[in-house]
């Protein structure tokens, strides 16, 4: 479930940095406007490290709190204002907030990096 979460997110980043209008247009349109420009590269390059890290299991739980914020302020900001209830987006981005809080309380679990290196110190 861990590499799923961090998979989508990962592949979330690459739409972000590929398609950089869409989500600037997002953030211009929230209540961060005036700080659009740097919450696009912030929030591209988040998903992106976040999601890899997630994915290999690595840093898990700092990972996911650089997430959380993230997905917060699009449920909050970008969603609500796009009419985006009736969409697949918004009910999309609360099963990810809900898995982030779970690896959050979590951790990596028995197959990730953080584990093995938690067990094989020097």
């Amino acid at each position: 479930m861990r590499v799923a979460l961090g998979i989508c997110l990962f592949f979330k980043g690459i739409f972000f940095l590929v398609n950089t209008q869409t989500l600037e247009d997002l953030v211009r349109g929230s209540l961060v406007a005036n700080r659009a420009d740097w919450m696009v590269i912030f929030i591209t390059w988040s998903h992106l490290l976040g999601g890899f890290l997630i994915i290999i299991g690595l840093l898990t739980r700092w990972a996911v709190l650089l997430q959380i914020p993230i997905l917060m302020g699009a449920i909050i900001f970008v969603n609500t204002q796009r009419d985006a209830f009736g969409s697949f987006e918004l009910p999309f981005a609360f099963i990810i907030l809900l898995l982030l809080i779970v690896f959050l309380i979590e951790g990596g679990g028995p197959i990730s990096l953080d584990n093995f290196f938690s067990k094989h110190q020097a």
